[in-house]
């Protein structure tokens, strides 16, 4: 786990990605993806680091999808510090972000209240 990397814009986490030995991070200003990304021109537009911050519950840009939605959830309840030490205590207890392509053991929850118990205890 790269930590200093921590939570994309969107929720996604830079910190496990397996991109994140040649990205860095959305907020680098390096992403091929920085033009169109919606999540990062609005945080941007706010003047906020990350759309955890923001005030509105929203689900557009990789918000639509329910692991970064979660992810996202979670960092308004508990704090962003209270994320990275659960995905790195799962990390450690074998929950892998990336197994496939981008899928892992974060994805396919149908259910993202189930997501967030998940990233809280490592026991689907």
């Amino acid at each position: 786990m790269k930590r200093k990397l921590g939570i994309a814009r969107c929720g996604l986490a830079c910190c496990l990605c397996s991109k994140n030995d040649s990205c860095n991070g959305c907020s680098a200003g390096e992403c091929p993806d920085k033009e169109w990304c919606e999540n990062r021109n609005c945080s941007l537009a706010r003047g906020i680091s990350n759309c955890f911050l923001c005030e509105i519950d929203c689900r557009r840009g990789f918000l639509s999808k329910d692991k970064p939605y979660a992810f996202t959830v979670f960092a308004k309840r508990y704090g962003l510090e209270a994320l990275l030490d659960c995905l790195e205590r799962n990390e450690k207890n074998g929950i892998i972000y990336h197994r496939e392509g981008f899928c892992g053991d974060y994805d396919g929850f149908d259910d993202v209240e189930k997501l967030i118990d998940f990233i809280k205890t490592g026991q689907r």
